[in-house]
């Protein structure tokens, strides 16, 4: 018997080596405490520096937040990573129109990670009520959990962009992050600023909705 398909998700950026493998790393690491097995993060840069480890900088802050940066190497953003995907969070616009040139069939799956957190934050508020049981799978296995999980995760772009209006930023920069490679800890630490609250909000989320 297949194992059930955890939900996968990939987060970009440009060389893959500063803030999409912040988000990979932490969020693969909250994810795992939600639902073990239930999800698959990785990353990927539309210009890669490929084979290249996390900037230190950007090391320190995935270890900060407990996650791990070990065993990371970049790589190239490429149509076969997008295939099997569930869900694409970028880093900038940019980096979303990027991904839709390699597959324009992820365009209802693919959103800046900033605006992503806004939109999921609009739907836990409307849904407040019903959170916090999560959905009811068939049975109590830990495969039927993770089944339910895929399915409402891959429900879940439609139903973010149907908040998106209510979701809007007030400038277009706040729905993306800032690049910090070869500037100085400032812009480090301003990336940390605009990504952390984002994965927050992705990991309250997932485990105020995970099925039960």
């Amino acid at each position: 018997m297949e194992s059930p398909a955890p939900v996968r998700i990939l987060t970009v950026c440009t060389g893959n080596i500063c803030r999409s493998p912040v988000a990979e790393r932490l969020l693969q690491a909250g994810l795992d405490q939600v639902l073990p097995g239930g999800f698959e993060v990785r990353s990927a840069g539309t210009r890669a520096l490929v084979g290249d480890p996390v900037q230190p900088l950007s090391a320190d802050i995935i270890r900060t937040f407990g996650g791990t940066a070990e065993g990371f190497a970049a790589r190239q953003l490429t149509g076969k990573i997008l295939r099997p995907v569930d869900l694409v969070l970028t880093m900038s616009s940019t980096h979303r129109g990027e991904v839709l040139q390699l597959d324009a069939s992820l365009l209802k799956r693919t959103f800046t990670i900033r605006e992503f957190a806004r939109m999921l934050d609009v739907l836990q508020e409307r849904e407040a009520p019903d959170a916090g049981g999560g959905i009811q799978p068939g049975g109590n296995h830990h495969g039927d959990r993770i089944s339910a999980n895929t399915e409402l995760w891959r429900a879940l772009p439609a139903r973010a962009a149907s908040v998106r209006h209510l979701a809007l930023a007030p400038e277009a920069a706040d729905n993306d992050v800032v690049d910090p490679y070869r500037r100085s800890d400032d812009y480090y630490r301003q990336m940390e600023d605009e990504l952390a609250p984002a994965i927050i909000s992705v990991l309250r989320f997932a485990r105020l909705n995970v099925p039960s």
